[in-house]
């Protein structure tokens, strides 16, 4: 009775799938965390895990592997680089992990890429051989996958699509320092931003936003004739697609997968960013398919658990 565990960490609390060998999630749940530095800590996570098999029917000796998502680059040794937004002992919750789960593999792996992997394990791209996750939401990350097989790189910044220039005029700073990032046009954030430059350029109020990455009013507001609205998905398509043509200049996917909150909202632009991406793209790679993925927030427990079983 094999089980996996993909583990998506995030800043106040952890997401926790408990997997077969074969892919079925079979139980998920949700451990408060916060700052996940301390014996304490690690106890909690660990306790939590516990519960969960417990709970369905199964213990730590059944868990064969165990794998966790974190935002920030891992490379391809698995080992973790700079963690934003959250406060993390990798080292420190691997050890509690292995004296908790003596049997398991443990691997740690990068949200997007895990969102990549999960999408190949069981979702859109299941069986490809080689595509690339675009997650968008507050940013934009990426999942490389070639040879069936993630691309992290030697320093772990492989996937970081959301970082490719893609207006050198651009004189507004992306969070990264640099100027002209992918992220400023095409993110929930930068939807918004360019949003709002878009009714102020024509004159008119921007309608009620809930924070500066709702894009859900941005969208609904494009649906009701807001041509400021449809000007800044429409620079969001042309920014991508312009961005993706240069990947598949370098690795040629199969197909690219849309996911991430913007991603929810695919069907809206579908046909105007495969314009975009066909505008500069190279003749032969017209025909890659661009599609929503599909597993939604689950993508990256499924990517873990994978992942957790490739050790």
């Amino acid at each position: 009775m094999d089980k996996v565990l993909g583990i998506d960490i995030g800043g106040t609390s952890i997401k926790v799938g408990m997997f077969s060998t074969e892919g079925a999630l079979e139980a998920a749940t949700k451990i408060p965390t916060g700052e996940i530095t301390s014996e304490a800590a690690f106890t909690v996570v660990t306790e939590g895990l516990k519960k969960l098999l417990a709970d369905n029917g199964a213990s730590a000796d059944d868990v064969v592997g165990v794998g966790l998502d974190v935002p920030g680059p891992v490379d391809d040794d698995g080992k973790v680089g700079m963690l934003a937004n959250i406060e993390l002992d990798p080292e420190g919750l691997k050890a509690a992990l292995k004296r908790a789960f003596p049997r398991a593999s443990l691997a740690f792996v990068n949200d997007a890429n895990a969102a990549a992997l999960g999408e190949l394990w069981q979702g859109t791209a299941k069986d490809a051989n080689s595509f690339v996750l675009i997650a968008i939401g507050t940013g934009v990350g990426g999942g490389v996958v070639t040879g069936g097989k993630i691309v992290s790189g030697a320093f772990g910044a492989g996937g970081e699509i959301g970082h490719i220039t893609v207006n050198r005029d651009e004189t507004a700073t992306c969070g990264c320092g640099r100027k002209g990032c992918l992220e400023q046009y095409a993110s929930a954030s930068g939807i918004v931003r360019v949003y709002k430059q878009e009714c102020k350029n024509r004159g008119q109020e921007p309608v009620a936003l809930d924070g500066p990455t709702d894009t859900l009013s941005v969208f609904n507001a494009c649906r009701e004739g807001d041509e400021a609205a449809q000007a800044a998905i429409s620079c969001m398509c042309e920014y991508l697609g312009f961005a993706m043509a240069q990947i598949s200049a370098v690795m040629d996917p199969q197909m690219y997968l849309i996911g991430g909150g913007v991603g929810g909202g695919f069907k809206m632009y579908a046909e105007e960013l495969r314009a975009a991406f066909r505008r500069y793209c190279l003749a032969p790679s017209a025909g890659t398919r661009i599609l929503p993925a599909s597993l939604g927030n689950d993508a990256a427990m499924y990517g873990s658990a994978f992942q957790a079983m490739q050790g």
